[in-house]
């Protein structure tokens, strides 16, 4: 990011209003007969990786819907994401390399936040066995402070947020060599949205939606994203397309600053974060693998 543009927490107002998540949670449950509707699975094998502190519990909606579409969602498997921890990356590795050669298809990644970061960890470090990156509010760039829970990151991780080595921050902030689709709100509580952005590539994008963070991962505008791009198919990636009525529930990319290859290389050596608490409803529907 410029170096003359400044980051800071999303407002007090913000994180009080992340509440909203039960809302999302609620309209989710009416929409979903229209969302199911809208696009048919291919039946290839899709990890979801939840955010700080929350478990596979967390992300129960987003699989399930996964599921009921025609994919084939599986947990991470890791417990609560408490932050890089000694093996974590080498256990996730192996469930990556589980799940390809299962299957014999590259895996789509979907994470939450901290999911979100170390799915770009996993897509950098293997490109060859994953389909495509899906990040939902995940602090990759900019300020690593520039959020509500890096204190408590440091408390419940044991190290400081510049502890990462320079390898794995790049790998964070680099966008992975596969199609790489950033999901940001403007509204998020937690993270300031700035910080949860690609530089536009020829198979990377952002997109905005109205939400909160914490409900970002049963938020009906955030699941139909995810569909869409799960559902194109591989080697045929096609930026999400705004045209009809999604011109009336998407931004357009232009309405937002976006970040430059350079100004992302000028980050690559600044330390990083996450940010998200487990979110605030139950799941509506769960997949059990």
């Amino acid at each position: 990011m410029p170096e003359s543009q400044t980051f800071s927490p999303p407002s007090k107002f913000l994180l009080l209003a992340e509440g909203r998540a039960v809302y999302e949670l609620a309209s989710t449950v009416l929409s979903l007969p229209l969302l199911q509707n809208q696009t048919t699975g291919d039946g290839h094998p899709v990890m979801a990786l939840p955010g700080f502190i929350a478990s596979d519990y967390s992300t129960g909606v987003l699989r399930g819907f996964l599921q009921s579409i025609g994919f084939k969602p599986h947990r991470w498997r890791q417990g609560r994401n408490l932050g890089p921890r000694p093996g974590l990356e080498e256990r996730l590795m192996e469930r990556l390399e589980r799940l390809n050669d299962r299957y014999g298809e590259k895996v789509s990644l979907v994470g939450w936040s901290l999911g979100g970061i170390f799915s770009r960890l996993l897509a950098n470090r293997a490109p060859e066995r994953v389909r495509c990156v899906i990040t939902l509010g995940s602090p990759f760039a900019g300020d690593p402070r520039a959020n509500h829970s890096w204190r408590l990151f440091e408390r419940l991780s044991g190290s400081p947020i510049d502890a990462v080595d320079a390898k794995t921050l790049a790998q964070f902030r680099q966008p992975p060599p596969v199609p790489s689709t950033a999901i940001y709100s403007r509204g998020d509580g937690i993270a300031d949205w700035r910080c949860c952005i690609d530089p536009k590539g020829h198979e990377t994008e952002n997109v905005e939606v109205k939400g909160s963070h914490c409900g970002l991962g049963c938020n009906p505008l955030v699941l139909h994203v995810i569909a869409d791009r799960l559902a194109q198919p591989q080697g045929a990636w096609q930026p999400f397309e705004r045209r009809g009525w999604r011109r009336l529930l998407y931004r357009s990319p232009k309405a937002s600053p976006q970040p430059t290859p350079e100004t992302v290389a000028e980050t690559v050596a600044e330390p990083l974060t996450e940010t998200l608490t487990e979110p605030l409803a139950e799941p509506l529907v769960s997949s059990s693998r």
